[in-house]
């Protein structure tokens, strides 16, 4: 139980590192009012968690990567919050493309994740 317990807090700490690092590093890289840092984050670890899954690495690695890392990698309250933000900011177009994409890509990138990682398992 301790042990599961420090895998999920470790790979938290790393996710949580990476998430603010990428979030940092393309909102300095395309200062634009849409949270594409968030978006990247979001989309990448539907897809990696969409790959874990299909692949069944085992509960010990889920634990650290899937929970842990791309639990705190990923952020549904920023995403929520970036998303009143726009519509307090009367940004009805960038609000309604935020969510179409959060949405339909992260659904379509997950499965895209889980199929590759099911193919990946074939003799």
């Amino acid at each position: 139980m301790i042990w599961n317990s420090l895998l999920v807090a470790t790979g938290g700490m790393a996710g949580a590192m990476a998430r603010y690092a990428m979030s940092r590093w393309i909102g300095k890289r395309f200062p634009v009012l849409f949270p594409l840092g968030t978006l990247s984050v979001n989309l990448s670890g539907s897809f990696l968690l969409g790959l874990l899954m299909g692949t069944n690495t085992g509960e010990a690695f889920s634990l650290l990567f899937g929970t842990g890392f791309l639990g705190a990698f990923t952020t549904f309250s920023t995403f929520k919050l970036e998303s009143v933000q726009l519509t307090e900011q009367k940004e009805w177009g960038l609000f309604a493309v935020y969510l179409v994409l959060t949405y339909t890509l992260g659904i379509g990138l997950g499965i895209a994740g889980y199929q590759l990682g099911l193919f990946l398992q074939k003799p």
